[in-house]
C-alpha cells in the first residue's frame, strides 16, 4: 500500500469516528458546557471544520475558492480557534456545522488523493501562521489524523456527560 493511500484510509477513519459521535449527540444539547470540561460539541465541530481546512487543505494546496465560499471561515476562525466555547453558544445551526464538515472533509479526501509519494515530502504552502508541528505535507496530514481523533475523544467525554454513553457495539459476557 501506497504511503497517500495509507494517511487516505486514516484520514477517513478518523472523520468516520468523528461523524459517527457527533451524529449520537442530540443536537439540542451541542450546547451544553458541562463543569470542568470547558467546551460544548458546537465548539468541538467549529474547530474542526477549522483544523480540518487547516491541517490538510490550506497548508497542501493553498486557500480553495469553492470551500470558502460555502463556509464563513473568518467567522469561524473568531469562534472556533482560539476563543472560548461560550462564545459559540447559539451562533451557529447544527445543520450548517455538519454539512460545512462534511464539506472540509469531502475536499480534505480528495487532495489527499490527489498528491503523489513525493509531494508529502514538500513543504507546506505558506501561511500566515506557521504550522505548530508541521515542516512538510506529510506531517501536517499525519497530525491532522492525530489531532481529529484527540477531538473524537472530547466529543465521547462530552456524549457521556450531556448524553449517555457511547454503544461502541461491544458485546457483553452477560
Amino acid at each position: 500500500m501506497k504511503i497517500t493511500e495509507h494517511l487516505k484510509r486514516q484520514t477517513e477513519d478518523a472523520y468516520e469516528w468523528t461523524n459517527r459521535l457527533i451524529e449520537s449527540i442530540p443536537t439540542e444539547k451541542w450546547d451544553e458546557i458541562p463543569e470542568n470540561i470547558e467546551t460544548n460539541v458546537t465548539w468541538q465541530i467549529g474547530h474542526l471544520i477549522m483544523s480540518f481546512y487547516y491541517h490538510s487543505i490550506m497548508v497542501i494546496k493553498g486557500h480553495q475558492i469553492d470551500v470558502i465560499k460555502k463556509i464563513p471561515l473568518q467567522e469561524y476562525n473568531k469562534l472556533f480557534t482560539n476563543a472560548k466555547p461560550i462564545n459559540s453558544v447559539g451562533k451557529t445551526n447544527p445543520t450548517d456545522l455538519v454539512s460545512q464538515l462534511k464539506i472540509v472533509q469531502k475536499k480534505s479526501l480528495e487532495i489527499i488523493e490527489s498528491l503523489s509519494v513525493y509531494d508529502l515530502e514538500n513543504p507546506l504552502e505558506p501561511t500566515e501562521m506557521p504550522h505548530p508541528t508541521a515542516k512538510n505535507k506529510y506531517e501536517a496530514l499525519d497530525w491532522n489524523i492525530k489531532h481529529a481523533m484527540w477531538h473524537c475523544g472530547q466529543l465521547g467525554i462530552l456524549k457521556r456527560i450531556v448524553d449517555e454513553r457511547y454503544d461502541f457495539g461491544l458485546k457483553t459476557n452477560e
